[in-house]
């Protein structure tokens, strides 16, 4: 089971709640040829049964019913949605979600992007975030923030997990100058020594200037095959990030 997963950590509740959270991988899963092997992905071309059987074996990971692992229909907005049960119908067009509940994870799909997964576990509020170029430019990572704060939170940590490094999205210069005025940090130049942006470096400024604790997880998606990438071939799958809060009682999961 542990090769599901890219990165995962899970803390126990001590004074509050704990957290489960981390990353999956490309690997132990069931989809086969461009998608091999753990595709989360449910709108990539992969087969459906594949699909959902690789959820269900996150979902098992997680120590969750398959209906309380929570996915997005992402759409490189600026969105974020509250969440406190399953979904009824099909999930909400946005790229964040927050919730209190310990009984569900949630979840955030990628293949470049950047996955942020935040929590409180003093107030008992976690959010994932899906944040692509558009999104850190339109603020969601703020937005998020604002979100977890409105629900009692003060004191928030976040992991922010591997994407395509500055050295490998290579971008027009005006794109590159245009996310520089978000943040300078994100201004990068590619191994070809052409104008790039570095979307995680200006996530992780976002959220400190936010006074959030960050923790980033190493790993560039277009250079490493135990990660899914859109840059590195177009055809492919989704690998996840997650997060779910933990009782007492549920401390260290399966």
């Amino acid at each position: 089971m542990t090769r599901v997963f890219h990165w995962r950590e899970q803390s126990p509740a001590i004074a509050g709640l704990g957290v489960d959270w981390g990353f999956t991988s490309t690997r132990g899963g069931s989809s086969v040829g461009d998608f091999a092997s753990l595709n989360l992905g449910g709108n990539v071309g992969d087969d459906p049964c594949a699909v959902e059987s690789n959820r269900a074996l996150v979902a098992g990971a997680l120590d969750v019913q398959r209906d309380h692992l929570l996915f997005m229909s992402q759409c490189h907005g600026s969105d974020i949605a509250f969440v406190d049960r399953p979904w009824q119908g099909e999930p909400p067009a946005v790229d964040g979600l927050v919730t209190t509940s310990t009984d569900l994870a949630l979840a955030v799909l990628v293949a470049d992007c950047t996955p942020v997964l935040l929590v409180d576990r003093v107030a008992g509020v976690a959010a994932a975030v899906h944040v692509g170029r558009p999104g850190m430019m339109a603020g969601i990572v703020g937005r998020a923030v604002d979100a977890m704060a409105d629900l009692g939170a003060r004191s928030i940590s976040a992991v922010v997990g591997p994407s395509v490094c500055g050295r490998c999205y290579e971008v027009p210069e005006v794109m590159r100058t245009q996310a520089a005025k978000i943040s300078p940090v994100a201004s990068a130049i590619s191994w070809q020594g052409t104008p790039a942006i570095d979307v995680a470096a200006g996530v992780v400024d976002q959220l400190r200037a936010r006074s959030v604790v960050v923790q980033w997880i190493a790993g560039c998606s277009r250079e490493s095959e135990a990660l899914f990438s859109y840059r590195r071939r177009h055809r492919t799958g989704r690998f996840a990030g997650f997060v779910r809060l933990l009782q007492a009682h549920t401390e260290g999961g399966v």
